[in-house]
């Protein structure tokens, strides 16, 4: 005997149990839950939150003889970093400290970095200017 149900009481079978609609109690309950959550998993999902950019300029400066002195490198084999996106940028300089992502240049410099540190230098970066310009076609 099958044990699945309609909300009319009538049997189904569980393929058809996805064109049942939610009880209004449900979805207030499953609102409720995603509004108490979301905070918290806001927090913790932003691991590039909290950036100094302040700091990150002072801490910039390491950065600027290869980078430019505000992340436009006028040399072409090392990469713009103004404009980046945070995210990336913490990704990035986090793996070159872990040896995820290996460079003999950029280890030295990423390994004595705090988690703070590679977050403000993100904030920093991410809020200059790019001079990478558009592509027009």
């Amino acid at each position: 005997m099958n044990n699945f149900k309609q909300a009319d009481s009538k049997q189904c079978h569980p393929r058809q149990a996805h064109n049942r609609q939610a009880h209004p109690k449900q979805v207030k309950s499953l609102f409720s839950a995603l509004i108490v959550a979301a905070p918290f998993v806001l927090a913790s999902s932003s691991s590039f939150a909290g950036g100094d950019e302040a700091n990150g300029e002072k801490l910039a400066q390491q950065c600027a003889v290869c980078h430019g002195a505000d992340g436009n490198s006028s040399i072409a084999t090392n990469p713009k970093l103004a404009g980046q996106h945070e995210s990336y940028i913490v990704r990035a300089l986090s793996d070159y400290r872990s040896g995820a992502r290996e460079s003999a240049i950029m280890a030295p410099y990423a390994g004595p970095l705090s988690d703070q540190d590679i977050r403000d230098l993100a904030a920093w970066f991410a809020n200059q200017e790019s001079d990478l310009g558009v592509l027009k076609m």
